[in-house]
């Protein structure tokens, strides 16, 4: 997993580090960085998988601006041209720096200007040291700097090659944000495979798991969505051009009626069903975001959502960061399992995004424990406009 992000520079983001678990859930106000934090990691994914060009990007679900230095802080005029700087630290202790720079003209592109493991750099500059050593032996009196300088540069392009395998977990982030027209759709096409960051592709991802190791992870996730009281079972089922349909079974219909397809179904069963797809697949990234993770959906559901995604989460390697308006959603977390994170993101008196971890409340003597909703709903963990 991916344990720590560091951030500078980025939109409403100064300087800004965030400690994460398999499932972190980010609250705040609407403006106060959620989304920024989310789009700084897809940055950072991006250059890791050195496609920085805006297209990409978009596909990632980062809300590119035409003027690059929007992209940028911009609390003072030196920041816009500033690089960006993203760190990922992982569980087993490496490391990976990015610096991402763009010149400010148009059309210019994003350019990660070095791409190393920590540790690897810290090898690189042992042995330049060794071989600067063994330079100004061979050459006491004359200037080494140039020499030196090539020389580095060359330990560069022999040592940094591509990522090791253990960066593939960050290389493949996107920021889901399901759109209701998109999961009605029967279009077999995605913009990033197996499933675009709007549900792009999504029937096609569902037949594909009915087949996919004897249908056993599509069973899984059947049964999860078995809480709900009206629903039985679903198929799917290929027709002209490929197109995927779904036929979906309700307990309170007759089955001589037959079934009703995906333009028929209540909405937050089709977002509920993206959610489980994206965590039991094996073709999806390992390590995402999805964007209000409440949409469409009830309170309550929204609770039993979040406990089912932790289980998912554990069981196919999964992690992932939500963030949400709905304090219903806290109450999904087991926040005395230190896999689940909860934070509150806001802005301090520069305007500067920043993170602020909530950890269990403990009630007072003689008083019932408060539930994190209530908690956010009193203000007792912030969160909420203060101005009004």
């Amino acid at each position: 997993m991916i344990t720590e992000v560091g951030i500078q520079n980025y939109k409403s983001i100064s300087d800004l580090k965030l400690e994460l678990g398999r499932v972190t859930v980010l609250i705040g106000e609407n403006g106060s960085g959620k989304s920024n934090i989310l789009e700084a990691i897809a940055l950072g994914s991006a250059a890791a998988s050195n496609k920085l060009d805006n297209e990409f990007l978009f596909n990632r679900g980062i809300r590119v601006t035409p003027n690059p230095k929007f992209m940028r802080a911009a609390f003072d005029k030196e920041s816009v041209d500033k690089d960006i700087s993203l760190f990922f630290r992982f569980n087993t202790g490496s490391s990976l720096t990015f610096k991402i720079s763009n010149d400010n003209h148009e059309y210019s592109k994003w350019r990660n200007l070095k791409r190393v493991p920590n540790s690897l750099s810290r090898k690189i500059n042992r042995q330049a040291a060794e071989q600067a050593r063994e330079l100004r032996q061979s050459t006491p009196n004359g200037d080494v700097s140039e020499q030196y300088t090539k020389m580095v540069e060359e330990l560069w392009d022999i040592m940094s090659g591509p990522p090791e395998d253990l960066y593939e977990l960050g290389q493949n982030f996107l920021i889901y944000s399901p759109e209701n027209t998109c999961l009605r759709s029967p279009r077999a096409e995605g913009q990033i495979e197996p499933l675009g960051i709007h549900g792009e592709g999504f029937f096609r991802f569902l037949h594909y798991l009915s087949t996919f190791e004897d249908g056993e992870r599509l069973k899984d996730v059947k049964q999860r969505m078995q809480f709900l009281e009206w629903f039985r079972d679903f198929k799917t089922s290929k027709g002209f051009a490929d197109n995927v349909s779904l036929e979906i079974q309700d307990n309170f219909v007759s089955e001589e009626v037959g079934a009703f397809d995906q333009l028929s179904a209540n909405e937050g069963f089709l977002f509920l069903l993206f959610y489980f797809c994206l965590l039991v697949g094996a073709e999806t990234p390992r390590f995402f975001a999805i964007d209000n993770v409440d949409t469409s959906l009830n309170p309550k559901l929204c609770t039993r959502l979040v406990k089912e995604m932790a289980v998912l989460a554990k069981k196919y390697d999964k992690q992932l960061i939500l963030t949400t308006h709905n304090p219903a959603i806290l109450d999904g977390l087991n926040l005395d399992d230190d896999e689940q994170r909860l934070y509150v993101v806001g802005r301090d008196i520069d305007g500067h995004t920043e993170v602020q971890r909530v950890l269990k409340p403990k009630p007072e003597n003689g008083q019932k424990p408060v539930r994190l909703s209530e908690a956010f709903l009193r203000g007792y963990i912030g969160g909420l406009p203060e101005n009004f």
